[in-house]
């Protein structure tokens, strides 16, 4: 695995608690996903900074982050990445979305993405697997907790993809496309006081009401989310070891 490359394509602005803490949302998940002799690099696509036609093909891979944004708007941004991610999914190479990524996936694929039609989801959440022989290999258990933070969802997941996990709270957790595209609604990478600060900034902005934030932080101190099992998951399909 020695030497290959594989890039972050960050769609969101770093808060300075991010920054500071981790070195960004980049260095999050270079913290849950670099092995040793790899070397991951960084395109701000949400600021318009895209890998070129050329580079594209150095790459094993992708990861797409969460945002602030909607994966079904019309920002120039956001098409332009539809545009990539039909390149990519063309070339197949291994795409991995995490929120905002496993929307913008299932828009730019062909599926329908929209607000969520129960509203906000905060905090821990029990996401249920569905038998599926891409996961079977990997022997974890038949659910798994994980952070959510989101409003929106897929409503409809693209012609031939498959979906592999589901919550009470959405109907599609996770999908996968082919062997090479992947994307899941919840926050592997997340870490509680991530979210925590996240949802403060939201609250001093009035942007969520108190008594959703009082919701959110109690389900957060009610659990963990299982982080080395999600790390599992997204290091053996992006790896090409499913």
């Amino acid at each position: 695995m020695g030497g290959q490359k594989f890039a972050v394509l960050l769609c969101a602005d770093d808060s300075d608690y991010v920054k500071n803490v981790y070195g960004g949302y980049y260095g999050v998940f270079v913290r849950m996903l670099r092995e040793e002799g790899e070397v991951w690099d960084l395109f701000r696509v949400a600021k318009g900074e895209f890998p070129t036609d050329d580079d594209i093909g150095d790459y094993e891979g992708f990861v797409i982050t969460g945002s602030c944004n909607d994966a079904h708007g019309s920002d120039i941004w956001i098409c332009k990445l539809v545009i990539l991610l039909n390149k990519l999914d063309a070339m197949k190479k291994k795409v991995l979305g995490i929120c905002f990524g496993h929307q913008i996936l299932g828009r730019a694929l062909g599926g329908k993405t929209g607000r969520a039609t129960t509203g906000w989801d905060i905090g821990i959440r029990e996401v249920e697997f569905l038998p599926s022989q891409i996961l079977t290999s990997l022997k974890i258990p038949a659910s798994l907790s994980i952070i959510e933070f989101h409003r929106d969802e897929v409503w409809e997941i693209p012609p031939k993809a498959e979906v592999l996990a589901w919550s009470n709270k959405t109907g599609v957790e996770m999908f996968r496309y082919g062997n090479h595209i992947m994307g899941i609604q919840g926050h592997p990478e997340y870490t509680k006081d991530i979210v925590l600060h996240i949802i403060d900034r939201l609250l001093d902005h009035k942007l969520i009401e108190e008594a959703l934030v009082e919701e959110a932080k109690s389900r957060l101190q009610a659990g963990e989310p299982d982080r080395e099992a999600w790390k599992k998951v997204c290091l053996s399909f992006l790896k090409g070891r499913l």
